[in-house]
């Protein structure tokens, strides 16, 4: 007794053919590799395309908030097994070295003006709540400048300054637990340069950016 007819030689399908279709797959697997996995997850976007399609930026945050939990993993081993005492210390002498020394694209809070603080181009005001983030970019020229201000009430954000174009990135500087920062902003490369905000608090927060220079537009990104 049998179930099934076994299969004639000539219905099964040849050699050639199992291996077009194996070339096939592999192709179709390469390509969606390169333009959704990569840049989606991974932010890496050789073609271009992923950028087009909004992908790489999904993937580019993604990247963020993975070395942001990691860092804060980090950081939460080293207050446990640091003495009070010496914590304390180790942040009362960075943030007198951080007030001290500015970031390489970044102006020091002396620098802005009231003049510059009354003659605002642009304002977001934006709540956060615990663990969500958000992102604001400036369309920018090689070299044009930008003049800003940004302050947290109800607590204290992580913050990436940073820029991006089709197949380049820079991050000019980061800072964790900080509840606001001012400065002027100048573009390495013409592309999108602005700040990535992320609420790691217990408690909502509400972000204020105040903007002003030479860039062609200004617009939340998420």
């Amino acid at each position: 007794m049998y179930n099934s007819n076994t299969p004639l030689p000539s219905d099964l399908p040849s050699s050639r053919k199992l291996l077009g279709s194996t070339f096939v797959a592999a192709i179709s697997a390469a390509v969606l590799l390169t333009i959704v996995v990569l840049p989606a997850e991974y932010g890496i976007d050789p073609t271009g395309v992923g950028r087009v399609l909004r992908l790489t930026e999904m993937g580019e945050i993604k990247m963020r908030l993975a070395a942001e939990a990691a860092a804060d993993s980090k950081a939460a081993v080293t207050v446990a097994s640091t003495p009070a005492a010496a914590v304390a210390s180790t942040v009362a002498q960075a943030a007198s070295v951080a007030a001290a020394t500015p970031g390489p694209n970044t102006a020091s809070p002396a620098s802005v003006t009231v003049a510059d603080a009354i003659n605002w181009r642009d304002e977001f005001s934006i709540t956060l709540a615990p663990g969500e983030g958000t992102e604001i970019k400036m369309r920018m020229k090689e070299g044009e400048k930008a003049l800003y201000v940004w302050m947290v009430e109800g607590g204290v954000v992580n913050y990436d300054t940073h820029g991006d174009s089709s197949g380049r990135s820079l991050s000019y500087v980061k800072g964790r637990g900080i509840s606001t920062d001012e400065g002027e902003l100048i573009a390495a490369f013409t592309g999108n340069h602005g700040w990535y905000w992320r609420n790691r608090g217990a408690a909502g927060v509400k972000l204020t950016l105040r903007t002003r220079g030479t860039y062609s537009d200004i617009q939340r990104m998420k």
